[in-house]
């Protein structure tokens, strides 16, 4: 298949202060660029919607484009994104490869960047990394404990009672992927060594890049070419596998025989749950872009400043668990019904140090949200 140029691929979204709401003094004139998958599906609108939320709380303007996680797409945004005035920028990259450009294009710009959902890996990729450390504008990364991750959600399906486990990956060379990929096979190996009459099985991953369509026909792949299997996890892709894959199965009457776990919440997780389209997923980390907002908001206005030579600052973002319609229901309540911050924190976050900043992600909770909001 023939690609189209770069250049058609990406989609420009406008955010922020598009109503013309006054800017506060103190942020004068800056545009921070949000490089994203999409900023349409489930999870990235759920981002758009938190991160415009604070742009507009302390006055400043936000760019986006959807990348689709393909390399030079990504690429391609930042140099976009620099090119429209951004004085920085937060990337949702696809693999750590991509952020040598991203972080030398953002240098030579003078623009200061910052990842989510993501971070490089110093051990798979000592050369990045390196690029981040010798740039003042790299600002850090705000990424999950994807190990942990995966390795909480294989050990619900195993507890349920599955063995033959498919696993749909999206991208290749993803580093969230791998992360959680990790954590997926510590669970499985933990099992088999305590329980070696009762083994379990993880397939290696299928591919699913970030399409529905791709989604199902992995999900079913699997499915096909692993008698006897119970249990789907679908890694992520910002949902839209995920829908792929419990309609695809839907469709051929297997919805409540296949254990399917996943991360990133649905818009209808309390639908699934209630069927058995899904039994478990982990979520709820849309807030995450929103401290890389920070991060470098703080970054253009000269408040952090990372030690020469350093990577920079790296806050580590919790996820929730649910398995069951009333787990859902308390999250609904406090984190889509309602905003889990208000304008009013919004502002006041973004004038705090970085420690008072980090704590404040680590101890985002539902219950967290309801010490806060329950005067």
């Amino acid at each position: 298949m023939v690609r189209q140029p770069v250049a058609q691929h990406l989609q420009i979204v406008q955010g922020g202060t598009a109503d013309g709401a006054a800017a506060p003094a103190a942020a004068g004139d800056i545009k921070i660029g949000v490089s994203i998958w999409s900023s349409t599906d489930v999870l990235g609108s759920q981002c758009k919607k938190i991160v415009d939320k604070a742009a507009k709380a302390n006055g400043v303007e936000v760019q986006y484009v959807d990348q689709g996680h393909v390399s030079e797409q990504v690429t391609a945004s930042v140099e976009q994104l620099c090119a429209a005035g951004c004085k920085g920028i937060i990337i949702c990259n696809s693999a750590d490869s991509e952020m040598t450009s991203a972080i030398n294009t953002c240098t030579e710009n003078g623009v200061y960047i910052a990842q989510f959902f993501r971070i490089i890996s110093e051990e798979n990729s000592p050369e990045v990394y390196k690029t981040a450390c010798n740039s003042k504008y790299y600002v850090g990364a705000v990424h999950e404990d994807e190990v942990t991750n995966g390795y909480t959600l294989v050990n619900l399906l195993l507890e349920k009672g599955d063995r033959m486990i498919g696993l749909e990956a999206w991208t290749v060379g993803d580093a969230t992927f791998q992360l959680r990929w990790k954590g997926y096979q510590k669970a499985v190996e933990e099992w088999n060594t305590a329980h070696p009459d009762d083994k379990a099985t993880l397939t290696e991953p299928v591919y699913a890049n970030t399409s529905s369509e791709e989604g199902a026909k992995a999900a079913m792949s699997l499915y096909n070419s692993n008698p006897g299997m119970d249990a789907l996890i679908v890694a992520g892709g910002g949902g839209d596998p995920l829908v792929g894959s419990i309609g695809a199965y839907a469709n051929e009457g297997l919805t409540g025989k296949i254990d399917v776990v996943s991360t990133d919440f649905l818009d209808d997780l309390a639908d699934q749950l209630k069927s058995g389209g899904m039994f478990a997923e982990s979520g709820g980390h849309f807030c995450d872009p929103l401290f890389a907002f920070f991060l470098v908001l703080n970054a253009v206005k000269g408040n952090y400043v990372k030690d020469e030579g350093t990577f920079g600052y790296e806050i580590l973002f919790p996820y929730l668990y649910v398995s069951s319609p009333d787990d859902y229901a308390n999250y609904e309540k406090y984190f889509v019904n309602d905003d889990p911050y208000t304008d009013e924190e919004m502002v006041e976050m973004a004038g705090y140090s970085f420690e008072d900043l980090s704590k404040a992600a680590s101890n985002l909770s539902i219950d967290d949200v309801i010490s806060r909001h329950s005067n």
